[in-house]
């Protein structure tokens, strides 16, 4: 059994290197959507989604796995998911982001990621069995999109696979802006591990394949689930405050390892270090960690077991998630970054 588990482990420690060594954080890719108009990011995510739709099911048709989607909690996915959008961008890093930020050695993202592991527990804990009950009796019968209209889930595959080569295809023929790189200190593999830039593109390519190799190491430890970072997180609060074996699954490995993972990544490309920040943005650190565990844990899902996973599976869940949690992230974004910077320019126009 700790042999299975361990691999969720590894799986993570990938995970988190690549995520950092990529800069794949959701947070800032849906904010550039509204501030920058760049949606480089979020075609990337597209990327991996459709990697891991393929994988996926592929193995379910293989007769690995079956897997049933079951309702659709719509009111826990759309509070949820808008929730979860406002607090990441507050916490400065998605449910994932947070972790391999911590691993970087950001303070910020520590205070961020305790306040989200402990909220996400207390949403799990008898106290809110009622509410998180009348929120999931909000519900429609089918959650997969095949079921739901009655078709192949491969024609959904097939369109996804469509839409996203049109996107990315269309993306990389613009013109990029040079970036002037630092002299290279290592050589060969260390070089393109450490040092060379990693376009989002091909670090999404890995993600996708890293997303569908989690199913069956997870299904091998009795975990009928592929990636997911809330649930896993509860768990060690769980486990450290009731102290029950069996809140230690695979899913505890699997976020451990992403701060493993994305602590060698930095040190590797000397990025770690320790980083305080001030009073106010610790404050909203720990305010956004709040809004995500509840967010997260009242949609189902974060930005990585709604916003990839989930997709990746054809639920509604996945993409009408996905959906309000970029709403989320654009109303924060409009007030915490838009809204001052158009007061301040009135303020000096009307001096």
């Amino acid at each position: 059994m700790l042999k299975t588990l361990f691999t969720g482990l590894i799986c993570g420690a990938l995970l988190g290197f690549v995520m950092q060594r990529g800069r794949f954080c959701l947070t800032g890719g849906f904010r550039d959507m509204y501030l920058a108009k760049n949606n480089r990011l979020f075609y990337a995510l597209l990327i991996a989604i459709a990697i891991q739709s393929i994988g996926v099911y592929t193995l379910i048709a293989a007769g690995q796995f079956s897997y049933d989607a079951g309702a659709f909690p719509w009111l826990g996915t759309i509070v949820g998911g808008y929730v979860f959008g406002i607090g990441i961008v507050m916490a400065g890093g998605c449910a994932t982001g947070t972790w391999y930020r911590a691993g970087e050695g950001l303070i910020g993202s520590w205070i961020a990621l305790a306040a989200y592991m402990l909220t996400s527990a207390v949403m799990r804990s008898p106290h809110l069995a009622r509410f998180n009950q009348h929120l999931a009796s909000f519900h429609t019968a089918h959650n997969s999109m095949a079921d739901t209209l009655g078709l192949s889930p491969w024609l959904f595959i097939a369109l996804l696979v469509l839409v996203t080569v049109w996107l990315a295809r269309r993306e990389l023929k613009k013109p990029t802006l040079a970036v002037a790189a630092l002299p290279a200190k290592k050589t060969g593999l260390a070089h393109l591990l450490f040092e060379k830039r990693w376009h989002p593109f091909a670090t999404a390519v890995v993600i996708g394949l890293i997303a569908t190799l989690a199913w069956p190491l997870s299904i091998a430890s009795g975990r009928l689930f592929g990636l997911g970072i809330t649930a896993p997180s509860a768990n060690i609060v769980q486990y450290l405050v009731i102290g029950d074996d069996k809140f230690i699954n695979w899913g505890v490995f699997l976020v451990l390892g992403i701060f493993l993972g994305a602590f060698i990544a930095a040190k590797g490309s000397g990025e770690f270090r320790l980083r305080a920040a001030d009073a106010a943005t610790s404050m909203r650190s720990c305010a956004g960690g709040i809004l995500m565990g509840f967010g997260a844990t009242a949609a189902g899902g974060c930005s990585i077991g709604n916003g990839l996973v989930m997709t990746a599976m054809l639920t509604w869940q996945g993409w009408v998630g996905l959906a309000f949690m970029i709403l989320g992230v654009w109303t924060a974004s409009w007030y915490l970054f838009v809204r001052p910077r158009r007061r301040a320019a009135l303020r000096a126009a009307s001096a």
